[in-house]
């Protein structure tokens, strides 16, 4: 008895020191961490062994899509280990406020042109210095046919959301509400061709399509790691836009407090000199400890490092305009142009210029995110006491430019206006295109340039009868945005787009061409 005793007591004992030696938090043991890591990291794979050795901490990294949107679940995982926590924070303050973060590594995110496309976008701008605008140009055009990821799950891609959306709104700032009312970016993303879940997803994906795409929106150390391997038909120039870039710093976040102490020898042994520049051997990362000396490639400065929004309400909305990036949507803008006898002369010369501008004539920052782009459907409705003229093209090429812009600029006005006529006609071409593509997320905005008040047609209240009447689908998803210019009503203008559920913009303190700017991607 007494020796079945001594061996049930060394059983228990051996037992006890395994468990110990596996999931201990003290003394020489191992202590194995369980750690929700974004995709993003599995290059460091080769790094853990070693840092088990050194720190006697063991961590097995769990690597999920959602990683970086989805608040981690304590119970499952002490540390979460991402290339980016902005999004947990900004949506779930609560619950990320107690963390413990520390970087590890930084990488911008940046984009990799093919050789050609970057010697012909060089070319056009002074001092060959590429900007996030000069790209939407060119996705709008056709002329950039990207991939990046979907931002609803990577951190690139939705840091390459919030860096393009920073620089359409033009204020160096933190994006505010007002600066997403209307979706900028319609454009840039008509240039999307490839998508994917994780950024490693994506760089494999561009790998198989290449002759999909001629640029790669991604962390600058996914484009080095990749041009450096023999997977490329032609390696991609690395362009780091001028207006700034988001950076991720790779945050090792300490969820389970129990483990303090076995967070404190990893973020140490991370960020010691000779690991740091193992990590930025093995992954292209920049070190965070500026005592390490850079990768040639990784000397370039990364310049503007763009604030990250500090409201829910903007990401949400950056995410909503921007949808399903596999999804190709369809927009369509009708301009219903006043040209009354009123409108002759300097007031015409003004309209012209203003679609010029929209056509790709506007060459500033601003201009470049709100011109017409390749997909986008239009329609112009030329009236005066009645419809004059109706042109519609969808944009393919500089050739339907050109068409839309020959309506605008052909002579033939109307001797009254009938701004309310125009406006029912205008619902009536909404309903019918909406009938043709019961797409959900199709979307048709109006836009109403009048310089005169109502003198034929239909009344006001009649045509608040006529749209009431409309089938509600219509009502809900067709807003009007008058543009109020010289002795037009602007308190009917006003009305009518509160009614309609858009906005007027009045012209008269600044030019058409800017009010024209002002609304485009409202709907």
């Amino acid at each position: 008895m007494r020796r079945g005793t001594g061996l049930l007591a060394l059983c228990l004992a051996l037992v006890t020191t395994l468990l110990t030696a596996c999931s201990g938090d003290g003394g020489d043991d191992t202590v194995r961490l369980r750690v929700l890591a974004s995709p993003d990291l599995a290059v460091l794979a080769p790094l853990l062994g070693e840092l088990k050795d050194d720190t006697g901490v063991d961590l097995r990294l769990d690597h999920r899509t959602d990683a970086e949107t989805k608040t981690p679940d304590r119970d499952r995982y002490d540390l979460a280990w991402l290339s980016s926590d902005r999004y947990l924070r900004l949506t779930d303050k609560s619950a990320t406020r107690e963390w413990q973060r520390t970087s590890t590594m930084t990488s911008p995110v940046v984009i990799g042109l093919k050789p050609d496309v970057a010697r012909k976008l060089r070319a056009q701008v002074p001092g060959s210095r590429l900007t996030w605008a000069d790209i939407a140009d060119a996705a709008a055009t056709g002329t950039v046919r990207f991939g990046m990821a979907d931002p609803r799950h990577a951190g690139s891609g939705l840091a390459a959301l919030v860096g393009v959306a920073t620089a359409a709104a033009g204020t160096g700032a933190a994006l505010r509400p007002e600066d997403v009312s209307c979706d900028r970016l319609r454009g840039f993303r008509s240039g999307q061709t490839l998508t994917a879940d994780t950024g490693p997803a994506l760089v494999d994906s561009y790998v198989d399509h290449q002759d999909e795409a001629n640029a790669l929106i991604t962390y600058e150390s996914d484009l080095l790691a990749l041009n450096a391997t023999d997977r490329l038909d032609e390696r991609l120039e690395v362009v780091r836009p001028e207006d700034g870039m988001v950076l991720a710093d790779f945050p090792l976040l300490l969820l389970n407090p129990a483990h303090r102490t076995a967070y404190d020898k990893v973020t140490q042994w991370l960020r010691r000199d000779s690991v740091q520049r193992q990590i930025m051997r093995h992954t292209l990362r920049r070190p965070v400890n500026t005592a390490v000396t850079r990768d040639a490639r990784l000397r370039e400065p990364v310049g503007n490092a763009l604030f990250y929004p500090d409201r829910p309400a903007v990401v949400e909305t950056l995410l909503a305009d921007y949808g399903d990036p596999d999804r190709r949507t369809t927009s369509q803008v009708v301009f219903l142009l006043d040209f009354s006898g009123s409108m002759r002369g300097a007031r015409m010369a003004a309209l012209r210029e203003a679609f010029a501008g929209l056509s790709g004539a506007d060459l500033s920052a601003s201009g470049k995110f709100t011109r017409f782009y390749r997909g986008e459907r239009l329609t112009v409705v030329r009236f005066g006491g009645r419809v004059l003229e109706e042109k519609t093209v969808t944009v393919t090429g500089p050739r339907d430019l050109t068409a839309l812009a020959g309506t605008v600029a052909r002579g033939g006005y109307g001797d009254a206006t009938a701004v309310w006529s125009a406006l029912d006609h205008g619902y009536r071409t909404a309903a019918r295109e909406l009938a043709a593509d019961p797409d959900p997320d199709r979307s048709v905005s109006l836009v109403l340039m009048t310089d005169g008040e109502n003198n034929a047609g239909l009344s006001y209240a009649e045509f608040v009868r006529r749209h009431r009447a409309l089938p509600a689908a219509v009502r809900a998803a067709v807003h009007t945005y008058p543009v109020h210019f010289g002795e037009a009503d602007a308190g009917e203008l006003r009305r009518a787009a509160t009614r309609t559920g858009g906005r007027m913009v009045d012209a008269a303190g600044s030019s058409l061409s800017e009010a024209f700017k002002e609304i485009r991607g409202c709907h």
